[in-house]
Protein backbone atom coordinates (compact mmCIF):
# COMPACT_ATOMS: atom_id res chain seq x y z
CA UNK A 1 0.00 0.00 0.00
CA UNK A 2 1.45 3.35 -0.96
CA UNK A 3 1.29 6.41 1.27
CA UNK A 4 -1.60 8.06 -0.58
CA UNK A 5 -3.72 4.91 -0.49
CA UNK A 6 -3.00 4.63 3.22
CA UNK A 7 -4.10 8.21 3.90
CA UNK A 8 -7.17 8.06 1.66
CA UNK A 9 -8.48 4.76 3.02
CA UNK A 10 -7.74 5.29 6.72
CA UNK A 11 -10.46 4.13 9.04
CA UNK A 12 -10.74 2.96 12.59
CA UNK A 13 -11.01 -0.74 13.40
CA UNK A 14 -12.70 -0.99 16.79
CA UNK A 15 -12.95 -4.81 16.94
CA UNK A 16 -9.44 -6.09 17.60
CA UNK A 17 -7.92 -9.38 18.68
CA UNK A 18 -4.53 -11.04 19.03
CA UNK A 19 -1.91 -10.94 17.85
CA UNK A 20 -0.95 -7.42 18.72
CA UNK A 21 2.08 -5.65 17.31
CA UNK A 22 5.32 -7.61 17.39
CA UNK A 23 8.35 -5.90 18.92
CA UNK A 24 9.59 -4.99 15.42
CA UNK A 25 6.17 -3.59 14.44
CA UNK A 26 5.96 -1.64 17.70
CA UNK A 27 9.36 -0.10 17.02
CA UNK A 28 8.12 1.16 13.64
CA UNK A 29 4.93 2.47 15.25
CA UNK A 30 6.84 4.36 17.94
CA UNK A 31 9.37 5.71 15.44
CA UNK A 32 6.51 7.02 13.28
CA UNK A 33 5.08 8.78 16.33
CA UNK A 34 8.42 10.41 17.04
CA UNK A 35 8.73 11.73 13.43
CA UNK A 36 5.76 14.12 13.52
CA UNK A 37 6.05 17.90 13.25
CA UNK A 38 7.76 19.15 16.39
CA UNK A 39 8.45 22.89 16.46
CA UNK A 40 11.69 23.63 18.34
CA UNK A 41 12.35 19.92 18.90
CA UNK A 42 10.43 19.88 22.19
CA UNK A 43 9.26 16.26 21.77
CA UNK A 44 6.04 17.11 23.64
CA UNK A 45 4.78 13.55 24.00
CA UNK A 46 5.10 10.32 25.92
CA UNK A 47 3.90 6.87 24.84
CA UNK A 48 2.74 4.62 27.70
CA UNK A 49 2.42 1.05 26.42
CA UNK A 50 0.05 -1.46 28.01
CA UNK A 51 0.02 -5.09 26.91
CA UNK A 52 -0.36 -8.41 28.72
CA UNK A 53 -0.39 -7.59 32.46
CA UNK A 54 -0.17 -3.88 31.60
CA UNK A 55 -3.71 -4.07 30.21
CA UNK A 56 -4.92 -5.30 33.62
CA UNK A 57 -3.05 -2.46 35.33
CA UNK A 58 -4.62 0.09 32.99
CA UNK A 59 -8.04 -1.47 33.65
CA UNK A 60 -7.48 -1.12 37.40
CA UNK A 61 -6.55 2.54 36.90
CA UNK A 62 -9.76 3.10 34.93
CA UNK A 63 -11.77 1.21 37.58
CA UNK A 64 -10.30 3.21 40.46
CA UNK A 65 -10.97 6.49 38.65
CA UNK A 66 -14.58 5.46 37.98
CA UNK A 67 -15.05 4.46 41.63
CA UNK A 68 -13.55 7.74 42.85
CA UNK A 69 -15.93 9.62 40.58
CA UNK A 70 -18.91 7.83 42.10
CA UNK A 71 -19.87 6.07 38.86
CA UNK A 72 -22.51 3.35 38.94
CA UNK A 73 -21.46 -0.30 39.20
CA UNK A 74 -22.14 -0.98 35.51
CA UNK A 75 -19.73 1.77 34.39
CA UNK A 76 -17.09 0.73 36.94
CA UNK A 77 -17.16 -2.82 35.54
CA UNK A 78 -17.05 -1.49 31.96
CA UNK A 79 -14.13 0.84 32.76
CA UNK A 80 -12.13 -2.05 34.18
CA UNK A 81 -12.59 -4.06 30.98
CA UNK A 82 -11.96 -1.24 28.48
CA UNK A 83 -8.26 -2.00 27.90
CA UNK A 84 -9.10 -5.65 27.16
CA UNK A 85 -10.67 -4.60 23.84
CA UNK A 86 -7.23 -4.92 22.18
CA UNK A 87 -3.95 -6.72 22.80
CA UNK A 88 -2.14 -3.38 23.13
CA UNK A 89 -3.14 0.11 24.24
CA UNK A 90 -0.74 3.02 23.89
CA UNK A 91 -1.68 6.04 25.99
CA UNK A 92 -0.35 9.11 24.21
CA UNK A 93 0.31 12.04 26.50
CA UNK A 94 1.05 15.64 25.54
CA UNK A 95 4.03 16.60 27.73
CA UNK A 96 3.93 20.36 27.33
CA UNK A 97 6.27 23.05 28.49
CA UNK A 98 6.24 26.83 28.42
CA UNK A 99 8.16 28.04 25.37
CA UNK A 100 8.31 31.53 23.90
CA UNK A 101 7.85 30.33 20.31
CA UNK A 102 5.75 27.18 20.72
CA UNK A 103 2.32 27.62 22.31
CA UNK A 104 0.81 24.83 24.38
CA UNK A 105 -1.86 24.24 21.73
CA UNK A 106 0.82 23.51 19.14
CA UNK A 107 2.40 20.98 21.49
CA UNK A 108 -0.99 19.26 21.96
CA UNK A 109 -1.41 19.16 18.19
CA UNK A 110 2.02 17.61 17.82
CA UNK A 111 1.08 14.85 20.28
CA UNK A 112 -2.17 14.35 18.34
CA UNK A 113 -0.16 14.04 15.14
CA UNK A 114 1.87 11.34 16.89
CA UNK A 115 -1.30 9.31 17.51
CA UNK A 116 -2.30 9.62 13.85
CA UNK A 117 1.17 8.67 12.62
CA UNK A 118 1.29 5.68 14.94
CA UNK A 119 -2.14 4.50 13.81
CA UNK A 120 -1.09 4.85 10.15
CA UNK A 121 2.14 2.94 10.82
CA UNK A 122 0.09 0.15 12.38
CA UNK A 123 -2.24 0.04 9.35
CA UNK A 124 0.72 0.02 6.96
CA UNK A 125 1.94 -3.14 8.72
CA UNK A 126 -1.39 -4.94 8.42
CA UNK A 127 -2.62 -4.18 11.93
CA UNK A 128 -5.82 -2.45 12.98
CA UNK A 129 -6.37 0.29 15.48
CA UNK A 130 -8.68 2.87 16.92
CA UNK A 131 -7.91 6.18 18.61
CA UNK A 132 -10.17 6.59 21.64
CA UNK A 133 -10.51 9.45 24.10
CA UNK A 134 -13.53 9.99 26.35
CA UNK A 135 -13.84 11.25 29.92
CA UNK A 136 -11.00 9.07 31.24
CA UNK A 137 -8.58 11.08 29.08
CA UNK A 138 -9.31 14.08 31.27
CA UNK A 139 -9.75 12.32 34.60
CA UNK A 140 -7.40 13.63 37.31
CA UNK A 141 -7.20 10.19 38.98
CA UNK A 142 -6.18 8.52 35.72
CA UNK A 143 -3.51 11.20 35.25
CA UNK A 144 -2.22 10.80 38.80
CA UNK A 145 -2.20 6.98 38.67
CA UNK A 146 -0.27 7.09 35.38
CA UNK A 147 2.30 9.38 37.02
CA UNK A 148 1.50 12.41 34.87
CA UNK A 149 2.28 15.95 35.93
CA UNK A 150 -0.32 18.68 36.26
CA UNK A 151 0.33 20.18 32.81
CA UNK A 152 0.27 16.81 31.00
CA UNK A 153 -2.79 15.86 28.95
CA UNK A 154 -3.79 12.49 27.53
CA UNK A 155 -4.59 13.06 23.85
CA UNK A 156 -5.66 9.51 23.17
CA UNK A 157 -5.65 5.83 23.91
CA UNK A 158 -4.48 4.03 20.76
CA UNK A 159 -5.89 0.50 20.75
CA UNK A 160 -3.90 -1.82 18.46
CA UNK A 161 -4.24 -5.42 17.31
CA UNK A 162 -5.43 -7.62 14.49
CA UNK A 163 -8.82 -6.66 13.02
CA UNK A 164 -11.55 -9.17 13.88
CA UNK A 165 -13.12 -8.50 10.49
CA UNK A 166 -12.28 -6.49 7.43
CA UNK A 167 -14.54 -3.50 7.70
CA UNK A 168 -15.91 -2.18 4.43
CA UNK A 169 -14.06 0.89 3.23
CA UNK A 170 -15.94 4.05 4.09
CA UNK A 171 -17.08 6.36 1.35
CA UNK A 172 -14.46 8.91 0.39
CA UNK A 173 -15.18 12.41 1.63
CA UNK A 174 -14.32 15.01 -0.95
CA UNK A 175 -12.04 17.41 0.90
CA UNK A 176 -13.00 20.22 -1.47
CA UNK A 177 -16.39 20.50 0.27
CA UNK A 178 -14.59 21.71 3.41
CA UNK A 179 -12.33 24.18 1.61
CA UNK A 180 -12.69 27.81 0.72
CA UNK A 181 -10.35 30.20 -1.03
CA UNK A 182 -9.38 33.73 -0.13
Amino acid sequence: MNALDLLLTRQSTPRLTTPGPTQAQLEVILNAGARVPDHAGLTPWEFIIAQNEGLNKLGEIFKQAAENEGSDEAFIEKACKMPQRAPMVITVVAKTQVHQKVPILEQHLSAGCAVMAMQQAAFAQGLGGIWRTGPLSFNADVHQLLGLSEQDQIVGFLYLGTPVLNAPTKAVKAGQQFARYL
